[in-house]
């Protein structure tokens, strides 16, 4: 099964995800419980951290996050890059891993693209290096990494999942957002990509954009495994 979820910012709503709040029974370490961004977990590099990832790593599902903008980047970009199902990932864990930008991934038989980070409202009241770092916004390095995988697969995937959202849906909550070069890369995705749904996080909302895009805070999706 591959289960979906919004934002967790370390056990500030992580908290959701331990077993007498969350039911695992009959899922295994096949199972991905995927979150969509503002993961938290991977934060002060300290003992607080060694902590929650201990409790995560006990978990009976893999953990697999893209990342948000709340996230130290520094340290997520210290753990080796790796390959996990398809695409280029950093793995935190033995079962929790960081899906990168601009890559795609078989997941219980749908096939993924992911591309994380968006922009902090809040970034002038944050630290750089301690509680703000400047690739929450993708760099252009990232930009062409995931326009050469969408090239290689055709710009058809089952599901997209993102952080942030395309310009037209980001105008529809926020109508002074001025977009920059995300929403607009997203908007691209958004008329270009064949997909079936697109997941996001950010908001901190549940709502539903017609019948394929779907923003998702503490609400989970369930979704079967594709033969």
């Amino acid at each position: 099964m591959l289960i979906i979820t919004g934002d967790t910012h370390s056990t500030f709503d992580g908290w959701r995800l331990k077993p007498e709040h969350f039911d695992y029974s009959g899922l295994t370490k096949e199972d991905h419980l995927l979150i969509c961004g503002d993961f938290g977990f991977v934060w002060t590099g300290d003992e607080r951290d060694k902590k929650e990832l201990d409790w995560l790593e006990e978990l009976p599902v893999t953990v697999v996050f893209i990342d948000g903008n709340h996230e130290n980047f520094d340290l997520l970009e210290s753990y080796p890059v790796s390959e996990y199902h398809g695409g280029k990932v950093h793995q935190i864990r033995s079962n929790i891993y960081h899906l990168m930008r601009g890559q795609f991934y078989e997941l219980n038989g749908y096939t993924v693209f992911t591309f994380g980070g968006a922009f902090s409202i809040d970034r002038m009241l944050r630290t750089p290096g301690v509680s703000w770092w400047a690739h929450e916004l993708p760099t252009p390095e990232d930009y062409a990494e995931a326009r050469k995988n969408l090239e290689a697969h055709d710009w058809r995937c089952d599901l997209i999942v993102t952080h942030s959202a395309p310009f037209s849906l980001h105008h529809v909550m926020f109508p002074v957002f001025p977009g920059d070069d995300l929403s607009r890369f997203l908007e691209e995705l958004k008329e270009k990509m064949d997909y079936d749904h697109w997941y996001f996080g950010h908001f901190h909302e549940e709502k539903e954009f017609g019948a394929k895009i779907s923003l998702l805070y503490t609400n989970y999706v369930y979704l079967e495994d594709k033969k």
